[in-house]
């Protein structure tokens, strides 16, 4: 363990022992590390996050939107979601129990196909329900960003991992940033705005969705932009499951679907350049798994 490690897992026992003084620790472990922030688990069940924000008034204002946001969307979502134990703002640092279940992303990538289809009809239920939600009640941001912006980091990233690309699939990808975006419009909705497989957690057994964590990053945004995540990361069946069951009268489901593909299509790009800069190859192998489907030779 570095230097780093040890003062990291020193910081998770003492803000622990803090906050929850009749709460024994017994071990600590590194639980992963994403784009925005880094998890520790302790004990086997208590969740302890800190944000990668280096902005401190920011890294606040995060942490007290997530919770937040959190608090609020119990109250509406069908599936379980975190419930805060504690939270030290000037830390960034968020603590919850563990919700049952496991990160998709961990799962064998042939059990992930096969259960693709259940596993999308159920997100579409739950971006069903947030979808509905009256946007002032949850007093977040808007982040929706135009689709020529989209474009314009695809090809940024794009640029950085093309030698990792398979060859067959280059001609494919130069085409579709080479084309016309989809049109823009649509109606703004709140939703989970990273719905990836590492935040859906499920039951090894059964393949149930047990529950949807980390919500930092809900915000108002284009509702395809989370269908496009299941659309990258489950493939085609599972999307088709997940607007098959969603519900809605704002929103054109066929122009939601298209550009539901495009922003798939461009997100790839950024999580490959993730997993390569972090060398954590289950992004890496997520990513150009899902060039099959979203750039076919």
């Amino acid at each position: 363990m570095t230097s780093r490690s040890r003062d990291r897992v020193a910081d998770v026992r003492g803000v622990v022992i803090a906050h929850m003084p009749d709460y024994r620790v017994d071990s600590v472990v590194q639980l992963g590390e994403g784009l925005d922030n880094l998890a520790y688990e302790v004990n086997g069940e208590l969740i302890v996050r800190f944000s990668k924000e280096p902005d401190l008034a920011r890294r606040a204002a995060l942490l007290n939107h997530e919770a937040r946001v959190l608090a609020a969307v119990a109250d509406v979502s069908p599936l379980p979601v975190p419930q805060p134990t504690f939270a030290v703002a000037e830390q960034g640092c968020l603590a919850y129990f563990k919700l049952p279940g496991v990160p998709l992303v961990d799962m064998p990538r042939h059990r992930r196909t096969a259960h693709a289809t259940s596993i999308g009809a159920t997100l579409g239920e739950l971006l069903t329900a947030l979808h509905a939600v009256e946007i002032d009640r949850m007093a977040v941001e808007t982040d929706h960003q135009p689709v020529a912006e989209w474009r314009h980091e695809a090809t940024q990233n794009y640029v950085t991992v093309a030698g990792r690309i398979p060859a067959a699939r280059r001609r494919s990808v130069e085409a579709f940033l080479d084309a016309a975006p989809p049109h823009d419009g649509c109606t703004p909705t709140f939703s989970h705005n990273d719905l990836g497989i590492e935040h859906v957690l499920v039951d090894p057994v059964t393949w149930t969705v047990t529950g949807i964590i980390d919500w930092s990053d809900a915000a108002v945004v284009d509702p395809a932009g989370d269908f496009g995540l299941l659309y990258r990361d489950l493939g085609p069946a599972a999307t088709r499951a997940a607007i098959s069951t969603y519900r809605t009268d704002a929103n054109d489901v066929a122009a939601l679907s298209e550009r539901a593909v495009f922003y798939a299509r461009c997100s790839v790009f950024e999580d490959l350049a993730y997993g390569i800069e972090t060398e954590q190859g289950k992004y890496v192998d997520k990513s150009l798994a899902s060039m099959e489907w979203l750039f076919p030779s």
